[in-house]
């Protein structure tokens, strides 16, 4: 894959956020600030400092406010922004509506650049009002939809994928609308709704071109984290046998090995591979918050691949399939069948664990049972109002 070839600008900068986020969270050190810094100065980001100083503060790590640093920056953004309104009013007053509206977005872009969140958004409002085409009124979209996974505002992620994917059936271009996908993969994995994710993401892999995101390794990461947990059968034919993702799994030798050991039922592989990526995934801001819950499913997921072949299986057995002890395995199953998560229950007297096959016409049965007392007690309550 061609990370140079044309594409969206990378404004604002999801590496900035990303280092922040290292920072703040997982106590970068002296290195990563300066990386930030190398950034901030570069680009005169004065309302970014601003607010980084304020979390870094917060956070009591060792960095204080430049107050001349900020002056400097903040002259260099206010003469930038004065230069940026005269092309607005020269447009305005000497060119027509194409324009004018290309000089509203060079600003909208520059206060998108260093940081100035809101004023930036009332920017790239105007631009609307000046009569975009519908690929124009997309690329100002996918500005708001950066803007909001770099500062994981989800509701301004929420709406604007919602209006993007209406513009894109209004006639959008092969493009954006495959590039749409990426943006929405990345918001459904910030929601936890990694089966959504998982079928955007394997339909942009072979076409991908969002590199303003992130790069294509990446892209093929997360792409294989979510579908370990969303595809069961079509795992192999997706996942496993597509040459696209093959070529990179070489680079990500944690999930590659995650990826196969599950595939392949070696399971105390999958264990030493799980705590790995658990690990990288600590570091990865749309990750992190669900780091726990990711874990723990995957290991659920393993448990039940191991038992369903058995009617019985001894813990000791058990145990030595994931490489741990038997008192691990007995807490672990004993959490997860209690939680109704694992149909099996354990003997301790003879260290079994016997597996509960479920039964698909009693299940039925009892969501028949309870489906129906919804709809009367729903039935009670519209004659009372009728009869009213």
């Amino acid at each position: 894959m061609d990370e140079d070839s044309e594409g969206l600008p990378k404004i604002p900068d999801l590496n900035l956020a990303r280092l922040k986020f290292i920072l703040l969270e997982r106590d970068g050190g002296a290195a990563i600030l300066e990386e930030i810094m190398t950034i901030v100065v570069e680009k005169s980001m004065a309302p970014f400092y601003e607010e980084l100083c304020k979390e870094v503060s917060a956070k009591s790590l060792p960095y204080k406010f430049d107050e001349r640093l900020y002056n400097e920056m903040k002259e260099l953004n206010e003469a930038r922004l004065l230069e940026l309104q005269n092309e607005i009013q020269k447009a305005k007053k000497d060119a027509g509506e194409v324009e004018t509206r290309a000089a509203v977005q060079n600003k909208a872009e520059y206060l998108c650049q260093i940081g100035d969140k809101e004023t930036a958004l009332t920017e790239f409002r105007k631009t609307m009002d000046l009569k975009p085409t519908v690929g124009q009124k997309l690329d100002v979209r996918f500005f708001y939809l950066r803007m909001g996974l770099f500062y994981m505002d989800n509701d301004l992620l929420k709406r604007n994928i919602e209006i993007s994917r209406s513009l894109v059936d209004e006639g959008g271009d092969w493009d954006r609308r495959n590039r749409l996908k990426v943006y929405q993969s990345l918001h459904c994995i910030t929601i936890r709704d990694f089966s959504t994710a998982a079928n955007l993401l394997l339909d942009s892999v072979a076409t991908f071109t969002s590199y303003e995101l992130m790069d294509y390794q990446t892209c093929i990461q997360y792409t294989v984290l979510t579908s370990l947990l969303s595809l069961d059968r079509q795992l192999k034919d997706k996942v496993i046998n597509e040459g696209s993702i093959l070529e990179v799994l070489h680079k990500l030798p944690s999930i590659r090995q995650l990826l196969f050991s599950l595939f392949y039922c070696k399971y105390d592989e999958f264990f030493k591979a799980l705590c790995t990526v658990e690990q990288e995934l600590k570091s990865d801001r749309y990750w992190a918050p669900h780091r726990g819950f990711y874990v723990r499913e995957l290991r659920v997921l393993a448990y039940k691949q191991l038992l369903q072949s058995y009617r019985s299986l001894s813990l000791t057995k058990m145990a030595q399939a994931f490489g741990v002890t038997e008192s691990f395995i007995d807490r672990e199953l004993s959490h997860f069948i209690a939680a109704g998560r694992i149909p099996c229950k354990i003997d301790l007297v003879n260290k079994l664990v016997e597996t509960n096959r479920p039964d698909a016409k009693n299940s039925q049965y009892q969501s028949t049972i309870k489906h129906g007392d919804l709809l009367l007690n729903r039935v009670q309550k519209l004659s009372r109002v009728v009869n009213i």
